[in-house]
């Protein structure tokens, strides 16, 4: 059963890829207004993936989280802004030694609004980047919840050689004004 995509007709989900789901959890778990991060898979044409299929590259499937933020302590833009950050979105099917379309860069959205602030952002963000930025923008069909054993990975495991060579320095760049204390 898919997780409640129509929980985003109030505006209140973002579902983004940026390479491994365990980095952008990290990273979005630490942001004031963000109510829960669940790593999940969408984008594909498989129901009820699991990793192992994922990993394949097979399925269509991302790795994805589904965001879920409370609109008036943080907006939408501001979440893509930090999407910018925390991950290359000019690197095609791939952020650093996660090599595969289950790694690409997409942003899922849930109504026209996310839509056109997404198209808005992807704009303003190219000026930053010499190469193209290489973004999916599709509309979110499902989202499928990840195993058990892959949620808050960073948390359970901050001392893993992944954990300090990968999600930590992209902690380290949530200079957004919008940490949570």
């Amino acid at each position: 059963m898919p997780a409640q995509e129509t929980d985003g007709k109030n505006g209140n989900i973002a579902v983004l890829g940026g390479g491994c789901f365990w980095c952008l959890e990290a990273a979005y778990k630490r942001i004031a207004g963000v109510i829960a991060v669940d790593s999940g898979y969408a984008g594909g044409n498989v129901d009820e993936p699991t990793y192992e299929q994922v990993c394949t590259g097979k399925t269509g499937h991302a790795e994805v989280v589904k965001v879920t933020y409370d609109p008036a302590v943080i907006s939408y833009e501001k979440l893509l802004e930090l999407f910018w950050k925390v991950h290359d979105p000019t690197s095609l099917n791939r952020q650093g030694a996660d090599v595969g379309t289950q790694y690409r860069s997409a942003l899922f959205y849930v109504d026209e609004e996310q839509k056109k602030t997404a198209e808005q952002s992807m704009k303003k963000e190219q000026s930053k980047y010499r190469e193209p930025i290489v973004t999916q923008l599709v509309p979110l069909a499902h989202f499928w919840p990840a195993e058990e054993y892959h949620r808050d990975y960073f948390d359970r495991n901050p001392f893993a050689g992944y954990c300090q060579a990968v999600i930590k320095p992209k902690l380290d760049k949530l200079d957004l004004g919008v940490r949570k204390i």
